[in-house]
């Protein structure tokens, strides 16, 4: 009787920390998603590349609902044309930093809508998002 017990207790204990799991994982899959479906609805369209005026500006963006791409840009305008950007802080910053190629994108075509950096989509459109909120500044 008493080895029947054990082994109940023993299976009532392994399906709650299975359901604990599971549930964790639950929340934890949808935050995630609810995040990715922000950053990937980003928008990317306020401002006039021909219209730049001259000067440096500073842009941040918050990094979204949970702080994860959170990013601050000073970008430079030069004779009415993005001349330099600089990532000057964020959550992703590393030395080597692939954003750079996504800065040269758009310095190269002076426009937002370019490639972003591949498997790190959603990262580049918040650093996209950064540049924009420093260029709004120059329309």
């Amino acid at each position: 009787m008493k080895k029947a017990r054990k082994k109940m207790v023993g299976w009532i204990i392994t399906i709650s920390i299975v359901g604990a799991l599971g549930i964790a994982g639950a929340v934890g899959w949808s935050k995630l998603d609810r995040e990715h479906k922000e950053a990937a609805s980003l928008p990317l369209n306020r401002v006039d590349f021909a219209r730049l005026k001259d000067g440096t500006y500073t842009g941040r963006y918050e990094g979204g609902m949970y702080k994860w791409r959170e990013n601050e840009t000073e970008v430079t305008v030069t004779g009415g044309k993005v001349s330099a950007i600089k990532l000057i802080n964020g959550v992703e910053k590393r030395k080597g930093d692939s954003m750079e190629l996504l800065y040269d994108r758009v310095i190269k075509e002076q426009t937002l809508q370019v490639d972003t950096i591949s498997s790190a989509t959603l990262t580049s459109k918040a650093f996209l998002q950064g540049v924009e909120n420093a260029l709004v500044q120059a329309n």
